[in-house]
């Protein structure tokens, strides 16, 4: 019997399958990266890939600082739950879509991904999250500090850690990027 061969390589690039994704949802890049601007770089630093998802176009230079990709949200929104190891979106972001709520309550429920949400905790994930923060790396500070700039926010308020909602999921082999507050 001779075994049919077929080649892997074309039906999922080797690259797409060994890296971690990371899927944000905000309602501009001032959000993203005043909430979750360092923890993205950390992560883009570890490898991860990044995309902010935000409802229209504004300008990536934020993002691009930060290592991170910028996509249009409704052109783009399978990407929000198409299987990224992680998922994070603003709780501002949070209200403006109900297809998005429903899939993001799904995966939580299902445990399927690591979701985080910042801002205000939305009642549906009450109980199934919990108060986490992100230290982030000297690095991760001052690409954060200039991301701040670009975007039009305050330099000056880049803190050494920030604070999410969250069901982490993953944890780094060196310990949680995500560490309970409680």
């Amino acid at each position: 019997m001779k075994a049919r061969s077929f080649r892997l390589d074309d039906a999922h690039p080797l690259h797409a399958r060994l890296s971690y994704e990371l899927s944000v949802v905000a309602v501009d890049p001032l959000d993203a990266v005043r909430a979750a601007g360092g923890w993205m770089f950390d992560r883009v630093r570890a490898g991860w890939k990044v995309k902010v998802l935000v409802p229209q176009r504004y300008d990536s230079r934020p993002l691009d600082i930060l290592g991170v990709r910028a996509c249009a949200l409704e052109s783009n929104f399978d990407l929000v739950t198409a299987d990224p190891a992680a998922l994070a979106v603003s709780a501002q972001a949070w209200g403006m879509d109900a297809r998005m709520r429903r899939d993001v309550v799904r995966a939580v429920e299902r445990r399927a991904i690591e979701v985080s949400v910042w801002g205000s905790q939305p009642s549906e994930m009450a109980g199934r999250v919990e108060p986490v923060q992100h230290r982030l790396s000297p690095a991760a500070r001052a690409f954060k500090a200039h991301a701040m700039a670009a975007a039009g926010g305050d330099p000056a308020t880049v803190t050494a850690t920030e604070e999410f909602h969250s069901c982490a999921l993953w944890y780094p082999s060196d310990g949680p990027d995500l560490i309970s507050v409680s």
